[in-house]
């Protein structure tokens, strides 16, 4: 593992590191945040998943996360959306290829070589960060938004009893159901849409739930709100009669503004799931 940057933050340090994945094929870099209190020894992880054309940066530089995380006593781990790289398929639109992973294995070409980011995330990018860190691997929550809202819904239902908690800012709820969704499935992991359910946290709400608290923040005045579906995972929910909080925010839209505004509470909000 190659560290890149660290610098002090709120007592802390932020750090950005590179590593070789056998999981995308390449090399992989990805941000982490750790507070104060990791200098006396382990302490919980926060996974912050991205959105549609984020790295490794947008939310550690937008969010501001950090200080609300040293408050807390939490570390914040920020990944890639996708592998990169040359020799890594891409494509001209922004919503699939790099920068577009949507957390998912791929199983067609030309994606399947590298485009593995269920299996970066689920598993080895957390063997990297215990090897490696000062965290406590049984204290575990996941956040992310819009794409990666969508896939910590998706693992924190599937991976029962990792995640104390889960929250999602504006996430793709219903991408089955979608042209955020419906497009990317296809191209990585083709027609056979029963493939498709595992990574649809409506369907998986439906059928599952969380065994846990779930907070979900939407913007009211979204620009994709047709395409994100917040009202399925809703309903959803409401019908599972799952613990957790939905919010519509009035006046807030798609962007780092609006995760900014709400960060804090969701950092308190895992930080209280971590410490019962």
């Amino acid at each position: 593992m190659e560290t890149l940057s660290e610098n002090r933050c709120f007592g802390g340090v932020q750090g950005v590191y590179r590593h070789q994945s056998s999981a995308t094929g390449g090399a992989m870099t990805f941000g982490l945040y750790l507070p104060p209190q990791a200098a006396r020894g382990p302490v919980p992880l926060l996974w912050y998943l991205s959105g549609l054309t984020c790295t490794h940066e947008n939310a550690m530089t937008k969010a501001h996360a950090q200080g609300y995380a040293a408050q807390a006593g939490l570390a914040i781990v920020f990944p890639d959306t996708s592998p990169r790289g040359e020799g890594v398929a891409d494509d001209p639109a922004y919503d699939l290829g790099q920068g577009a992973g949507f957390y998912v294995n791929a199983t067609q070409d030309p994606w399947s070589p590298h485009f593995r980011m269920w299996d970066y995330i689920a598993t080895e990018l957390p063997g990297v960060l215990m090897a490696n860190f000062p965290l406590d691997e049984g204290r575990q929550a996941i956040t992310g938004h819009s794409m990666g809202g969508h896939g910590a819904l998706t693992l924190a239902m599937r991976l029962q009893g990792r995640f104390a908690s889960v929250s999602a800012f504006a996430p793709i709820a219903n991408p089955t159901e979608s042209d955020w969704g419906r497009k990317q499935f296809t191209a990585y992991l083709g027609e056979d849409q029963a493939a498709w359910a595992a990574h649809d946290a409506t369907l998986l709400m439906r059928e599952t739930g969380f065994r846990g608290q779930v907070l979900i923040d939407q913007g009211s005045q979204d620009q994709f709100l047709d395409l994100l579906r917040p009202e399925a995972l809703a309903e959803a929910m409401n019908a599972r009669r799952q613990p957790g909080i939905f919010r519509m925010q009035q006046g807030y839209d798609h962007s780092y503004f609006f995760v900014s505004s709400f960060i804090g509470d969701h950092i308190s909000f895992h930080a209280q799931a971590l410490t019962e």
